[in-house]
């Protein structure tokens, strides 16, 4: 029987798992080292590689937290990145020697949160399953929302009704490389203002990743009258378009500022043959474990409902 052998990323592997990333069944430009590593003093890395007979089979992006391991807590997503042709026998294998390397590696628990399944038409389920039948637990679920742009489009009659007066607002949406007015005037004070939190991403931070990523990292903003009014930053991957952050003014409040530039992007990106549109989840630290306002306002943009899953495996 063929053995597989895990080791942990070193740097000198950049090249072999960015070239692997490139050709994988289930990765996006999240999983490339150089968006990895924005925010590397902030986690221990953890990832890992596992070769059959030295050729690369898998990864798993990946970070260490006293004794457990994350697929990744700095990532949006993670989960075990593998080809196309892998079968999933293999992947099982696979599995059972990262289980092998966590515990030889005193690691307790090993939390996996992987990719939700419209991100991949061919399907990305292996791993939840063996993991499940290893004894992992379903630690948590989150309500992820999301347009699927190959079907008829479902935006409430209400949305389209406000899209069309306001088309008549002289707003301009412009595509632009420089985030500093959409941070700076929109996104960080409002957050503040209205959360009392800040972007995951610092200003500094996100104009490095575009610098990096130009074609997958982008700025849609709206103006009136030359004064910046909302705005929407998208992550766009082979198949999904995502927003990372949307946010309006008080004043972009009025004129639906930020419905515009969501129902306009919508239409964008279907023409574009993008197969999704994901506007992210909804969660909130209440009794219902959502925020009832946030959903609402993204299922009248015709999003659905998917699982954001999360998993927990106890390492005996």
């Amino acid at each position: 029987m063929t053995k597989f052998i895990v080791k942990k990323y070193h740097q000198n592997d950049y090249s072999i798992w960015n070239e692997f990333i490139a050709q994988a069944k289930n990765a996006t430009f999240l999983f490339h080292r150089d968006f990895m590593e924005y925010h590397q003093d902030r986690f221990v890395d953890f990832s890992l590689l596992i070769f059959e007979e030295e050729k690369l089979k898998a990864i798993l992006p990946a970070n260490k937290s006293e004794n457990s391991v994350y697929s990744h807590q700095g990532l949006t997503y993670g989960g075990l990145v593998f080809l196309n042709k892998l079968k999933a026998e293999k992947v099982e294998s696979i599995l059972d020697e990262i289980l092998v390397f966590l515990k030889e590696n005193a690691i307790e628990a090993f939390y996996y949160k992987p990719i939700p399944s419209f991100y991949f038409p061919n399907g990305n389920h292996e791993t939840d399953f063996f993991l499940f039948k290893r004894g992992a637990i379903s630690e948590r679920k989150e309500m992820n929302l999301a347009v699927n742009l190959e079907l008829p489009l479902q935006i409430s009659k209400s949305k389209l009704k406000h899209f069309r007066r306001i088309e008549n607002l002289d707003l301009d949406i412009i595509e632009e490389e420089d985030f500093e007015p959409f941070w700076d005037s929109i996104l960080a004070p409002r957050l503040l203002e209205k959360f009392d939190t800040k972007p995951v991403h610092t200003k500094e931070e996100i104009l490095l990743l575009k610098a990096k990523f130009p074609e997958k990292i982008r700025q849609y903003s709206v103006y009136q009258n030359d004064e910046i009014v909302a705005g929407i930053t998208i992550f766009e991957t082979k198949n999904v378009v995502k927003s990372q952050y949307g946010a309006t003014s008080e004043k972009g409040e009025k004129v639906r500022a930020l419905d515009f530039l969501f129902i306009n992007l919508i239409h964008k990106y279907k023409r574009k043959g993008k197969r999704f549109f994901d506007m992210g989840i909804v969660n909130e630290e209440n009794e219902s474990g959502y925020h009832p306002g946030l959903l609402k306002q993204k299922e009248e943009l015709g999003c659905t409902v998917y699982n954001q899953d999360f998993y927990k495996i106890n390492i005996k």
